[in-house]
């Protein structure tokens, strides 16, 4: 099959879309990365997104106009991209949408006199498969939460298929706008993939950046505004005792936890310790790698020989958090996923059209061991196209 993945990750800075071809079935599965596209969000729109991903105060007719029109851009992004790979949609079996996330709470909590745990991706995948005429498998992730699971994270799948080693174990580490890890020891089976998110991962820099810049920037490109500035220890030391980083895994977070309530908390900090703008960045750009560091020193190393760390996702594009990283895990080899041929910041996109896949054929694709299931779920709700 030739199946379009679609991500719009934690910081909606846009749409990636991969192009995949797939066959076969675990453990023969057989996927080929054909191409990858990435589309911005219009300035608005991430907005909106934003705020309400932050919990702003909205009338359900708001998200529900939202979850409608973020359909269209999906399905708007699949069609431009099926243009870029000179595909037509005809040709294309199948689009796996992961949606766009504006709230998550993987763990329950008490709600109306019964523990509650929910998720909400929107972004309506009829409205895709309608727009598209291409079949259309989305809101992965209740599934898992319905048997008890943190619905996250859900690309160790993917990572278990693609970067599998006899004799090396792999932890395939994603800083997206959260940073999330999966630990792949040798020869492992899934009952033995451990994955988890280990905290923030570019949500906190991108917010400080867009904060500092009135909007104008969205990103620290290349660090050069936090290699202005210099770390300040007392920061660092406070938020590296944050109650997330302590939590044992299965775990899962995102903006609900890191979101404009801990900016707030992080612009107060630099107010008491007279940090300067670029201290401020420079200090949380470091607390990055220094809370992947601390997840794989508290949690993996104990039990799992690591050899390689494979990176993806925007973070593998910033030099100060890679030579951080490097710093902090001596012995372990830092590999961009790019090398092993998924681009970086096609990962997580091509993840989705693997799952896909496998939700079209009836199999299960979670990993209990990584999400605390109770066991396999088969992920996601298909929405058929219209008849031709």
């Amino acid at each position: 099959m030739l199946v379009l993945g679609i991500m719009s990750g934690t910081s909606a800075d846009g749409i990636d879309v991969a192009f995949a071809r797939i066959s076969g079935a675990p453990p023969h599965l057989t996927s080929t990365l054909l191409g990858h596209a990435s589309i911005s969000h219009p300035k608005k729109l991430r907005s909106e997104i934003l705020g309400i991903a932050e919990g702003a105060s909205v009338p359900a007719a708001r998200i529900s106009q939202l979850n409608f029109r973020l359909g269209s851009a999906f399905a708007d992004a699949a069609l431009a991209a099926c243009k870029k790979f000179r595909v037509t949609s005809r040709e294309i079996s199948l689009i796996g949408s992961h949606g766009q996330t504006i709230f998550h709470l993987g763990r329950p909590e008490p709600f109306l006199g019964k523990p509650t745990a929910s998720t909400l991706q929107i972004g309506d995948p009829s409205v895709i498969a309608a727009h598209t005429g291409i079949t259309t498998v989305g809101d992965f992730r209740p599934a898992d939460l319905a048997l008890g699971g943190q619905g996250a994270p859900l690309v160790p799948f993917a990572d278990y298929a693609l970067y599998r080693h006899p004799k090396l174990g792999r932890i395939s580490l994603n800083i997206g706008g959260i940073a999330n890890i999966t630990v792949i020891p040798a020869s492992a089976k899934p009952s033995g993939v451990i994955a988890f998110d280990t905290g923030p991962g570019n949500m906190l820099i991108d917010a400080l950046v867009s904060h500092f810049s009135r909007g104008r920037q969205r990103f620290d490109k290349d660090a050069r505004l936090a290699r202005r500035g210099r770390a300040i220890p007392a920061i660092l030391d406070h938020l590296l005792r944050d109650p997330y980083l302590r939590l044992k895994p299965p775990k899962s977070t995102g903006r609900e936890y890191f979101g404009r309530a801990y900016l707030d908390r992080i612009l107060a900090l630099g107010r008491r310790h007279r940090a300067s703008q670029n201290d401020l960045i420079r200090t949380i750009t470091l607390f990055t790698p220094l809370s992947i560091a601390d997840a794989l020193h508290r949690f993996i190393a104990p039990r799992t020989k690591i050899a390689q760390l494979l990176v993806s996702g925007g973070g593998a594009h910033n030099p100060l958090i890679l030579a951080q990283l490097s710093a902090l895990l001596p012995g372990i080899e830092l590999i961009p996923s790019s090398t092993l041929a998924i681009p970086e910041a096609a990962k997580e996109a091509f993840a989705f059209a693997l799952l896909a896949y496998e939700t079209f054929h009836r199999r299960p694709s979670n990993l209990p061991s990584a999400t605390g299931a109770r066991g396999p779920a088969i992920l996601g709700k298909i929405c058929y196209a219209p008849p031709r």
